[in-house]
């Protein structure tokens, strides 16, 4: 665990005698381990394929293990999909909605989405634990953020199910048919609720296909569906690597392919769907600008930078990667960023106290590591607060590369890992300038007091999603998404409806 040091309220350990007026509050505190119960969940030494509302084995008998990238022990063995099993998920999938879902009245079918809802709040701990245990993010993140915005995602459109004709989409709007869903490993959980919370109020079926690495919430959301009596083949799971999912969105009974993930594959996803009649809807990667201006509330803006690029450990599509601030608060701003990454502590995931967790792989390991050796070679400054890592598992310090120009591969290229690359402006033009000066486009951050100001910078941003004076908040009935390289559709809200239904 990180030896830097923290303040926090929630540090009921902490033990220090009071400090004279004007002392420095970051000195002094030690924390007890905070760990959360591991027992808490369940995990099976094997899981099957979630198809028809049974969980089977792959048709070839074929696993993969997840492993705890924190400790990399294995966690269990999943059954990979391949072909047979693809044809025989999106197969139950057509039935279940020819004959049950698609003609269910919507009132009956927001009563399934309601009692999902309420059985993932009912069982948030043991979703909290077991999505920290698998991805590596903080148990605070995944107790407090994921879990909670996934029932809320399910609340949310379980109050759509019966008003689809009132959502402005046309008198008659009709569901599309199976949808096919391919989710990445960042959020596990909460992705798998924005894909089939809005397709299963609209009236679709769904086939999820969760990330390799990940796979485990995915398998204890299709026990929550089976909990809540969801009819056999509205919800199906397939396990598995990259084939798997190109055979789903290649298979000819899937009308709606939905996909989050790397703007390569999301790439491939477009050539493989093109000339054809399915709906596509594509959230892709990104490259945010974070732009802070000189009379931005220096505190406030210091918190969202850390919010923005280091929470989840950077593996955020919308990370706010690359700092824009003001030339004349630069080097303010940088002490105060500097001073608060020393107080983030890097470590277990199920403790309490940790800011900062795992990065999800070896490979993503990788990947940070190959880009933060380009940014020092290409001149930048690289700096990492003091900080002890873990002896196994893979870990990255959380780390800002100054003195960077627009060229750099840490300013274009998408890092995803806890790794801000910090660049200076003089001009609202020109800050506007070199936010855009990016193939990305998926969200943004400004940070002023002037309302006019944020307003006219907001109007001229290429991005899907702008926040002003703070940052990463999200809503079920606020549309996300981006344009050019960061994908095209929208989920959350009504526009996420529209992208299930023939209108």
């Amino acid at each position: 665990m990180a030896t830097a040091k923290k303040t926090s309220p929630s540090a009921v350990h902490a033990r220090r005698a009071p400090a004279p007026a004007g002392a420095d509050l970051t000195t002094g505190w030690e924390y007890a381990p905070a760990p959360e119960a591991r027992d808490i969940a369940t995990i099976a030494a094997e899981y099957g394929l979630f198809i028809g509302g049974e969980f089977v084995p792959a048709a070839d008998g074929r696993q993969l293990t997840t492993i705890n990238p924190a400790t990399e022990e294995p966690l269990a063995r999943v059954a990979r999909a391949g072909a047979p099993d693809v044809d025989a998920a999106v197969t139950a999938a057509a039935t279940a909605w020819e004959h049950v879902w698609a003609p269910m009245p919507g009132a009956e079918r927001a009563k399934y989405l309601f009692r999902i809802a309420r059985i993932i709040s009912e069982r948030a701990r043991e979703f909290a634990v077991l999505e920290s245990l698998d991805n590596g993010k903080p148990i605070r993140e995944s107790r407090d953020v994921d879990v909670p915005l996934a029932a809320a995602h399910f609340f949310y459109y379980a109050g759509w199910a019966d008003k689809l004709e009132h959502a402005g989409l046309g008198p008659a709007p009709r569901p599309l048919g199976v949808a096919g869903q391919v989710i990445p490993w960042n959020f596990p959980l909460l992705m798998a609720a924005w894909k089939l919370a809005p397709a299963l109020a609209a009236g679709n079926t769904c086939v999820l296909k969760p990330a390799e690495t990940t796979p485990l919430t995915a398998l204890l959301l299709a026990e929550v569906c089976q909990q809540a009596g969801l009819p056999p083949g509205v919800v199906n799971v397939l396990t598995g690597d990259g084939a798997a999912g190109a055979a789903l969105v290649a298979h000819p009974g899937v009308s709606k392919v939905a996909f989050t993930g790397s703007t390569e594959v999301g790439k491939e996803i477009a050539r493989t769907v093109a000339g054809t009649p399915k709906k596509l809807t594509l959230e892709l990667g990104g490259k945010a600008a974070n732009i802070v201006f000189d009379d931005a509330p220096m505190d406030q803006a210091v918190e969202g930078i850390v919010n923005g690029i280091f929470f989840n450990q950077g593996h955020v599509c919308c990370a706010g990667s690359r700092l824009l601030v003001q030339e004349s608060v630069a080097d303010a701003v940088l002490d105060r960023l500097r001073r608060r990454m020393a107080t983030l502590r890097v470590g277990d995931p199920l403790d309490k106290n940790t800011d900062v967790g795992a990065i999800n792989s070896r490979a993503q390991l990788d990947k940070i590591r190959e880009l933060t050796d380009a940014g020092q070679a290409e001149g930048a400054e690289r700096w990492s607060p003091p900080c002890a890592l873990p002896d196994r598992g893979f870990w990255f310090a959380p780390t800002i590369f100054t003195g960077v120009s627009q060229s750099h591969r840490i300013a274009r290229e998408e890092i995803f890992g806890p790794v801000l690359s910090v660049l200076t402006f003089r001009t609202p033009e020109e800050a506007v300038a070199k936010a855009n000066n990016t193939p990305y486009g998926l969200s943004a951050g400004i940070w002023t007091d002037k309302g006019s100001r944020s307003l006219w910078v907001a109007q001229h941003l290429r991005a899907g999603v702008i926040w002003v004076n703070t940052f990463n908040k999200f809503d079920p009935a606020s549309p996300f998404g981006g344009y050019r390289e960061s994908g095209f559709g929208r989920e959350g809200g009504r526009p996420g409806l529209a992208a299930y239904l023939d209108v």
